[in-house]
């Protein structure tokens, strides 16, 4: 009995496309009814992480940008809406470009423009690196979690997305898309090391020019003094860092906050900088490793940005999408390896599993999930 059950697990034979894609639409189906009691708590006395960027548009469409970063008029304007709760707005000034057209809207009705706009820029970028998997991405728990949270992991997961799937064909926009990761970019922290490893240069200087002309068109359009008290938002975040709240690590999903729990700060800091060496090296080698495929490669870098950023939340992981793909892709390409299908059921799962039981378990354990999933990207390679 336990040897053909073993077998059954081994091979998982059970998950056909066919059950792939009647489980994706009953996901689907119980996700949308996630995401309307994810609005309704939003609208409430609560709040939503989401009234942060709707107050920084809300403030930069009035007509003075530099009030995005004042806490006293974020105040205002977030509880203007009913909300008993408000969020400080610590992104960076080009971030102000995204805000802007959703500050112009009234509150509830930005909210549902900002997930509809930002899932559809992600799912399109997902869809077009792997057209056929489409069902996968459109109920990929990570994106979904960020949809509920209206958060700007979708926003700049289509950005890694698209940058990637652009890369082979396109490395002037794929350099644009991820220079304009400035809006976050401790999620570009590898991206530098694998366009050097691939001796993609075009894609390297476009990603800085970029970069910096979006500083610079920040600095024109909103001024100076955006800049400075965004700078000054410099010290909200420091103190977020500083706190010793254990929910707080719990909601994160890096190896780091993860360490914050059990250690003393330099440990955790000290393990967190030896894996990121370690993913910096897999990034530069990782072309060759994989034969000059940007998707391949690509998969592998944005897998281990995963482990790399001491400052990630589950809802910043659905640029993990792409990495899951490739193993799909792959296993249905070459064979699925023992236990993989299983094993890329609980990696598609993660992101929202792992969140889910981190209070109650007392750990995230979303790092480990990252960890597999380089393991099996990385033990892929030289297979082609």
């Amino acid at each position: 009995m336990t040897a053909p059950l073993l077998q059954h697990i081994r091979q998982s034979d059970w998950l056909t496309p066919e059950r792939v894609r009647g489980y994706a639409v009953i996901l689907g189906i119980a996700s949308l009814a996630l995401l309307v009691n994810s609005y309704l708590k939003a609208m409430g006395p609560d709040g939503t992480d989401f009234l942060a960027f709707w107050g920084a548009g809300h403030l930069t469409v009035g007509g003075d940008p530099a009030l995005a970063y004042h806490l006293v008029a974020q105040e205002q304007v977030q509880t203007g809406t009913g909300s008993e709760g408000w969020f400080a707005f610590v992104n960076p000034p080009p971030f102000l470009f995204a805000a802007a057209p959703f500050g112009a809207l009234p509150f509830p009705l930005a909210w549902i423009a900002w997930v509809v706009v930002t899932f559809a820029l992600w799912a399109w970028a997902g869809i077009k690196a792997f057209p056929r998997l489409w069902p996968i991405v459109l109920v990929f728990p990570g994106a979904l979690l960020a949809a509920g949270h209206a958060q700007t992991g979708l926003l700049t997961g289509a950005l890694l997305v698209g940058a990637v799937a652009s890369l082979g064909q396109r490395p002037l926009l794929a350099g644009a898309l991820i220079g304009a990761l400035v809006i976050k970019p401790h999620l570009a922290i590898l991206i530098p090391f694998w366009l050097a490893g691939a001796q993609q240069w075009r894609a390297f200087f476009a990603a800085a020019a970029s970069a910096i002309g979006l500083l610079l068109l920040s600095w024109m359009t909103f001024g100076t003094a955006t800049m400075v008290t965004y700078a000054d938002s410099w010290n909200a975040s420091a103190a977020i860092m500083r706190a010793e709240d254990p929910e707080f690590y719990l909601r994160m999903a890096t190896l780091y906050s993860q360490l914050r729990l059990f250690v003393p700060v330099p440990i955790a800091l000290a393990v967190n900088a030896a894996v990121a060496l370690v993913m910096i090296v897999l990034a530069f080698l990782s072309w060759k490793r994989f034969g000059g495929d940007p998707l391949a490669s690509g998969a592998l870098v944005l897998a281990a940005t995963a482990l790399t950023s001491p400052y990630l939340f589950n809802y910043d992981l659905p640029f993990l999408i792409l990495p899951i793909l490739w193993l799909v892709h792959e296993g249905l390409r070459q064979g699925f390896r023992d236990f993989e299908k299983l094993g890329l059921v609980l990696l598609f799962l993660a992101p929202y599993a792992t969140r889910a039981a981190a209070l109650p378990l007392g750990v995230n354990l979303m790092p480990l999930a990252s960890l597999a999933l380089v393991w099996l990207i990385w033990s892929r390679g030289g297979r082609n």
